[in-house]
């Protein structure tokens, strides 16, 4: 577990040094998580990188925690289109791929669990576009016929949310 905890620190760190000088084209957050069908907690971070006003790719890893009845992690690459963009809140569909690791797979009723895994999964999500963006998706993983719903917030690198009447002339 130690190398997994690395490899995600190693992720944040690397988002937050490399991207910090494009104002709002780039930002981290963290969420936690729920699936339905294992009844299973998680905990999850991500990167989110945005190109244009309706895209974003968001490479992310998350873990099923050890107490949950499958213990797992995830890390993968979503990519989020808004559907829906408005002055307060956007609604996006996502499409995600990730390699897990089904660390419990032994204790499995399924026939032919495995330890490496892929997975697939399609969704839909909400945020607001203010620079703390609280967000909440639901997904479906298509491979493990599962879903499961996530609650985070995702901070942007240089943005300014103060309306336009409120900032100073100089900037």
């Amino acid at each position: 577990m130690v190398n997994f905890k690395r490899l995600i620190f190693t992720i944040v760190v690397l988002i937050a040094v490399s991207f910090k000088g494009k104002s709002q084209n780039v930002g981290v957050g963290a969420d936690v998580m729920y699936n339905f069908q294992t009844e299973s907690f998680g905990a999850g971070i991500r990167g989110n990188i945005f190109p244009n006003n309706r895209l974003s790719f968001v490479p992310q890893a998350s873990y099923y925690f050890a107490f949950n009845k499958v213990e797992e992690y995830y890390l993968g690459l979503s990519l989020e289109y808004k559907v829906i963009r408005r002055e307060k809140f956007n609604i996006y569909a996502l499409a995600h791929g990730a390699y897990n690791n089904w660390i419990s797979y032994e204790r499995s009723p399924m026939k032919d669990a495995k330890p490496n895994n892929w997975n697939g999964e399609l969704g839909i999500g909400i945020s607001n576009n203010k620079c703390l963006r609280p967000f909440l998706e639901y997904r479906y993983n298509f491979k493990f016929k599962e879903t499961h719903l996530r609650l985070g917030l995702l901070y942007i690198f240089g943005c300014n949310s103060r309306p336009k009447a409120d900032r100073c002339a100089a900037y």
